[in-house]
């Protein structure tokens, strides 16, 4: 009987050992994944936190500091279709005042301020001046009625040119031309204008392009194809800067200033 009941005793502490055993770790597992829990919580917090602050991998400003880009050379030299509406309309009939032309503020055609020179001061004197010449008499001189009719006529012509060439005429191709001509001239060195191979130039120019597909992204969230060319040039961009980083630091550095982007927005690994 005293085996019997040892027996039964070290049978029922054995199951009792068991269980205990059992329930310790089922409230080490438990414990363990609420830690878990907690951890992962927290490492996704302070993830959310550091994507709070750090700047957007397309525009390049971190939120709220939208500032950085209106203030920025790129922004400044970049025509938008609000700032062609707003720019006054050029009259449709020649001033009163013969010796000057009512130019538009924003050229299409790529007209510059040599272009603009020639052809609203230069061609109408040529044009009164030859028609002085073809009415003269043989002594040289000539009525005055006729000079002004000939020079309100070079008025009048230069007039309707200067609203012909208003870039408020002008598609879409041929604004994003004007932008990228007065991008060039920007950021290329005085020494050597129009200078396309400048990796200054060319992240102007790529930066540039990014701002105006992610404008048409917003408006057309389902357009895979630009969304795909959008983060090509972006990784373009960080790799033509990375090159400049590496030529000439100080460069580097301002251009990022110029362009309105921060450094974290083109270095490191970009996902788009």
């Amino acid at each position: 009987s005293r085996a019997v009941a040892s027996s039964s005793s070290a049978h029922t502490s054995f199951l009792h050992t068991s269980a205990v055993l059992q329930v310790a770790s089922a409230a080490r597992k438990r414990k363990s994944r609420i830690a878990e829990k907690a951890n992962l919580e927290k490492r996704q917090k302070l993830v959310r936190a550091a994507q709070a602050i750090r700047p957007h991998v397309v525009l390049g400003n971190r939120p709220g500091d939208e500032d950085k880009w209106r203030k920025c050379d790129l922004s400044r030299v970049i025509i938008t279709e609000e700032d062609i509406l707003a720019s006054p309309i050029p009259p449709a009939s020649a001033s009163e005042n013969l010796h000057e032309v009512l130019t538009p503020q924003f050229f299409a055609y790529g007209i510059g301020e040599r272009e603009k020179e020639l052809l609203f001061s230069t061609l109408p004197n040529l044009s009164v001046e030859g028609a002085y010449l073809h009415e003269a008499g043989a002594d040289g001189r000539m009525d005055l009625n006729k000079v002004q009719e000939a020079d309100a006529v070079a008025k009048q012509s230069a007039t309707a040119l200067a609203r012909m060439i208003d870039l408020r005429n002008a598609n879409a191709r041929g604004i994003a031309f004007e932008n990228r001509r007065r991008i060039i001239a920007e950021f290329s060195e005085p020494e050597k204008p129009m200078d396309t191979g400048r990796p200054e130039v060319q992240a102007a120019l790529i930066t540039y392009k990014i701002r105006n597909l992610w404008n048409h992204l917003i408006t057309y969230k389902r357009d895979i194809g630009n969304r795909r060319s959008l983060r090509l040039l972006v990784h373009q961009r960080a790799k033509v800067l990375k090159y400049l980083k590496k030529v000439d630091k100080d460069r580097y550095e301002r251009v990022l200033q110029r362009l309105g982007l921060e450094a974290e927005s083109v270095e490191g690994e970009l996902v788009v």
